[in-house]
């Protein structure tokens, strides 16, 4: 997304990116840069929270109107939960998913090949 931002941004459409990895979009260089310190996916807050979805995404589009200068990125002022406990799991693979991941990625794999074999999926 952020290379898309660079890319509109330098044909004259101004973005910001809302996100949560930070080094990965100030890598990018994107003009405008909201961050959250939130799991990945899930960069305008937690599900089913309006009040601080809707608080982050006008914070984010205020930076239209706010950033001075090349390259702004904001840290929004929210948090995930009350403690960072969620950080101890999050992305942990447990031994009991070991096998339905495995097989998943087995079918994914299969089915990409197959979508190459009849022309659907560009080769790489």
């Amino acid at each position: 997304m952020s290379l898309v931002a660079r890319h509109l941004e330098a044909n004259g459409m101004p973005t910001v990116i809302l996100g949560a990895a930070r080094d990965i979009v100030t890598h990018c260089g994107v003009a405008r840069f909201a961050f959250t310190d939130f799991p990945l996916g899930n960069p305008c807050g937690r599900p089913f929270d309006r009040d601080m979805q809707t608080a982050i995404a006008s914070a984010a589009v205020d930076l239209f109107e706010t950033a001075t200068e090349a390259a702004t990125a904001v840290t929004m002022p929210y948090r995930w939960s009350s403690d960072e406990s969620w950080r101890d799991g999050y992305f942990k693979i447990r031994e009991d998913d070991l096998e339905t991941l495995r097989q998943a990625g087995e079918e994914r794999r299969a089915k990409r090949q197959h979508l190459r074999a009849i022309g659907q999926v560009r080769r790489t």
